[in-house]
């Protein structure tokens, strides 16, 4: 069993102390008004249950597939219920730090420290009974080595993330790398260039994501695009391109220190982070995420991105779009006040996010104090007014609402202030905010329904996150937003 220490090293960083609770709050609004519109519901877990959740999966008959970072599977039934009544079944134990669920034909596949396996009940009684590894072609030895998983994708190929060794460096066969497994059990390496990376899923275009975790060539946490044959930013893991064929290694290395905006015209394969989430104010060690299918069941942010954050025991939102042929996007604010470090998250088909992980408090400062929990956060049934999303225009960005603006208020200039920013891009740990820059908004025009404003700036600043505060907007009602922040990182800008 991996230390707790070692896993926690992996998803948190280690510069400034933890924000005071009041200081989030100042940020993001406290959690008693977001409760108004997601309120939190704690699903029990019997007592004596370790229930320290990596990974969840939806069962076909509804129930929910908890996998566990003692390596159990627990499928519960009313879960999903209000108020919840959940009765728990073990389907399967024996395995270790399960941080990927799907279920796909008749039988589960989890993705754990040291390989994907597929898990059956053949006899049917309820309890796993074959245990067959579809593969376990990457080396691990110690405790940062950890592997996430995705869903299956639509050709059944199981999508992973591999963790460096120690943070800086890969020891063994294919750390820092992300592959893909088949239904057949081959592993294509897809790309290298990983630190720390948590969750793995699609976008609503389907393009593959992971989370990354702010830390050596990585200033801040980021939402990274799993492109094949690309670098992702750490050169620690080129040593394996000797064994992947037909994929050749990046003729040379990033410099350090530099910005990253400089280093993907020197090194052709780096690919950029997609969004990258201000440390503290968005997040300190981000997890798993999922994207909303559900229709509209969650409220107004269908098909984005909801994120957890160990450390600051978070939701966050994110959203992405391509530009000029590179991903980009934006992230904000969601919910506060969450019980325990959360390590995954997953939507149920009744329209709830599930949330669930675990923390000691020991090595690493977690907000929520809780040593484990499993919870769920609803939808009332009324929208908050807050920034729905952010698009980029090439002479400035169109800001949509969940809810209609003031016209008034949403036309005066000074009702947006924008700043931006980057990161260092070096072989240190972490980064300052840095190069900052402060346009001027110099006109904004409201939509005729008020669901959006284009605002222009004096100049977009491509590299850089551009830091939006809209505290002065109201809602056409008169309503203040709930959040005011929101984060876009500008890699490229359009051309027309």
């Amino acid at each position: 069993m991996v230390n707790i220490k070692s896993l926690l090293g992996l998803l948190a960083v280690s510069l400034p102390a933890l924000a005071p609770a009041e200081d989030l709050g100042g940020m993001w609004g406290t959690a008693n008004e977001e409760a108004k519109y997601y309120p939190i519901v704690t699903i029990p877990v019997p007592n004596g249950m370790p229930m320290r959740a990596g990974s969840f999966e939806v069962l076909p008959d509804g129930r929910l597939a908890v996998g566990t970072r003692r390596g159990d599977i627990y499928f519960v039934d009313g879960a999903f219920d209000s108020p919840p009544a959940p009765k728990y079944k073990l389907f399967a134990t024996g395995q270790d730090e399960i941080f990927g669920l799907s279920w796909k034909d008749g039988s589960m596949t989890a993705t754990q420290f040291g390989e994907v396996t597929k898990i059956t009940d053949t006899d049917g009684d309820g309890v796993a009974d074959q245990y067959d590894t579809l593969t376990n072609n990457w080396g691990y030895a110690e405790g940062h080595e950890f592997a996430f998983g995705s869903k299956h994708d639509p050709d059944g190929n199981i999508w992973v993330a591999l963790g460096l060794s120690a943070s800086y460096h890969s020891n063994n066969i294919f750390r820092g790398w992300a592959v893909k497994v088949t239904p057949e059990g081959k592993m294509i390496p897809v790309c290298s260039g990983l630190r720390s990376p948590a969750g793995v899923a699609p976008n609503k275009e389907g393009v593959m994501f992971t989370i990354e975790s702010q830390g050596p060539w990585n200033g801040a946490c980021s939402l990274k695009h799993l492109k094949e044959g690309a670098f992702l930013g750490h050169p620690a893991s080129y040593n394996w391109y000797q064994f992947v064929p037909g994929m050749d290694e990046p003729s040379v290395t990033p410099n350090s220190p530099s910005r990253m905006q400089i280093e993907k015209k020197r090194v052709k394969e780096l690919v950029p982070p997609v969004v990258r989430f201000p440390y503290i104010k968005m997040g300190r060690s981000i997890s798993g995420f999922r994207l909303d299918t559900t229709g509209g069941k969650f409220g107004p942010f269908e098909n984005q991105f909801f994120l957890g954050d160990y450390t600051l025991s978070v939701i966050l939102r994110a959203t992405t779009e391509e530009i000029n042929g590179v991903w980009q996007g934006a992230c904000y604010p969601f919910r506060e006040g969450l019980d325990t470090g959360i390590m995954n998250v997953e939507f149920t088909p009744k329209g709830q996010l599930v949330a669930g992980g675990f923390t000691t408090n020991r090595q690493w400062p977690v907000r929520g104090a809780e040593p484990f929990a499993l919870q769920r956060i609803d939808w009332s049934g009324i929208t908050p007014f807050e920034i729905k999303e952010i698009n980029i225009k090439k002479d400035g960005f169109l800001i949509n609402f969940t809810k209609p603006v003031d016209p008034d208020v949403a036309a005066k200039p000074e009702s947006y202030t924008v700043k931006t920013y980057t990161h260092i891009y070096a072989e240190g740990y972490g980064s300052p905010e840095v190069d900052h820059t402060t346009p001027k908004v110099t006109k904004a025009v409201p939509a005729a329904d008020g669901m959006s404003v284009r605002v222009y700036l004096d100049g977009i600043v491509e590299g850089h996150i551009h830091d939006f505060n809209l505290a002065p907007m109201l809602s056409k009602d008169g309503g203040k937003l709930l959040h005011t922040k929101a984060y876009y990182t500008v890699n490229e800008i359009p051309k027309s």
